[in-house]
């Protein structure tokens, strides 16, 4: 089978990497793919907002699948169009991709399905935002309605910050916004498959997403992840299936909007149990990476399996019982204008520690040299028998890459490592 990845990020690269081992694979292509992905497929120069241009490489290319990595082709509807092709395709619908294309259809759909999250409410202007914002105690989470790439979220500690963030926010014309309570707890990522009606529990995850060691700065699409998080015991991800995931996988099939794809959860473990703060449409980044690190299926068979309907037939997965943890090196001045062009090396000699590096915002310059293209720029990615020697593992790697112009935290895992010594 000839399959279309599409994206360029550490995520894609992670999945190409394991859609490369399938034995179903006849040719993996990947667009606009990244030097990393070139390790696995054949890179093609399509542009995924041209939805036409896309599906004529399809029929060309006998493409049998389509995987979509990133949110915003799936926001945008792409889905729809391949399928209309008569193509299966990864990724849920636009009408579906909804829940984490708008925060507040997600948060609508909660207080419908009386799915336990955050209060809220959804304000259009910055005149409702203000009296809105009378209703909320402080700490308070200002969100930006639409796709912010992991970035559009202020947790405001004092009434000024939550009016700047909100000035920020319908400075741009046509803005939504969704103003919630703040929670008190730990966050853990929870992700299933789902089909539309069965769902494949996938695993957990921890990331860390603001840029400073210590949780501290600005948030940034995440500075590191680690799998499983342990702090989802069994029995709160039961209870975070049973009163989040289910409900809505429901929700969405009874409201003409089923959902096919992976499901990423978002949650935040209160002293009252399991409270959803967002979904995401697809695998994170680089919460993918530490997942497809431990997976022990075939990845193909799987996605294939949720394009098709066929989840409630399978076993339930298999992972690896290591703890798998990436950390992410950025380029210097990332979240904000990052360095581009830094020259990387020492790839090779970070892979022979027994680690796996997953390009994200990487390219081949001129002379075709690796340099840094992006803001996150690699994924350290590596396992061990417990969290403690598989964060040794990635920053033994990490020291073994040649980055001048590029970061990372050194603290990643730290929560768990804390609960473990």
């Amino acid at each position: 089978m000839n399959v279309l990845l599409i994206g360029s990020g550490g995520r894609e690269h992670a999945l190409a990497w394991r859609l490369a081992q399938s034995p179903r694979l006849t040719k993996l292509y990947a667009a606009p793919g990244n030097p990393g992905i070139a390790e696995h497929a054949e890179l093609v120069a399509l542009d995924a907002a041209d939805h036409r241009g896309v599906i004529d490489f399809c029929h060309r290319h006998s493409i049998g699948f389509v995987v979509i990595g990133p949110e915003a082709p799936l926001v945008d509807g792409l889905a729809d169009n391949i399928r209309m092709m008569g193509i299966p395709v990864f990724g849920p619908n636009k009408a579906a991709a909804q829940l984490e294309g708008s925060k507040g259809f997600t948060k609508d759909l909660c207080a419908r399905a009386g799915i336990p999250t955050a209060g809220y409410a959804r304000v259009v202007s910055r005149d409702g935002a203000q009296a809105a914002l009378g209703d909320f105690g402080l700490p308070v989470v200002v969100k930006a309605d639409g796709l912010a790439a992991g970035k559009g979220v202020t947790v405001a500690t004092t009434r000024a910050e939550a009016e700047a963030a909100l000035d920020d926010l319908f400075a741009v014309r046509g803005a939504e916004a969704v103003i919630e309570e703040f929670l008190e707890g730990e966050e853990a990522s929870l992700f299933v498959l789902t089909d539309g009606e069965a769902i494949l529990p996938f695993g957990s995850a921890q990331d860390h997403k603001r840029v400073g060691e210590g949780d501290t700065g600005p948030n940034t699409g995440g500075m590191g992840a680690y799998s499983p998080a342990r702090v989802l015991t069994p029995e709160l991800e039961r209870q975070a299936i049973d009163e989040i995931v289910l409900p809505t996988v429901a929700a969405m099939k009874a409201a003409g909007m089923p959902f096919s794809g992976v499901l990423f959860a978002g949650l935040m473990l209160t002293a009252d149990g399991p409270r959803l703060i967002e979904y995401n449409a697809r695998f994170g980044d680089p919460e993918c990476q530490v997942l497809m690190m431990r997976l022990e299926d075939d990845v193909l068979d799987l996605m294939l399996d949720t394009a098709e309907g066929r989840l409630a037939d399978r076993a339930p997965l298999r992972f690896s019982p290591d703890t798998a943890l990436t950390v992410v090196m950025a380029a210097k001045g990332y979240p904000g204008t990052p360095e581009s062009g830094g020259a990387i090396a020492g790839i090779d000699a970070a892979e022979a520690l027994g680690a796996r590096i997953f390009q994200a915002g990487t390219r081949l310059d001129d002379g075709g040299k690796l340099v840094a293209s992006g803001g996150r720029v690699l994924a350290v990615t590596a396992t061990g028998g417990d969290i403690a020697s598989a964060q040794a593992d990635a920053y033994r790697a990490v020291d073994a890459i040649d980055f001048p112009s590029g970061f990372c935290r050194r603290d990643i895992g730290w929560r768990e490592i804390a609960r473990t010594h």
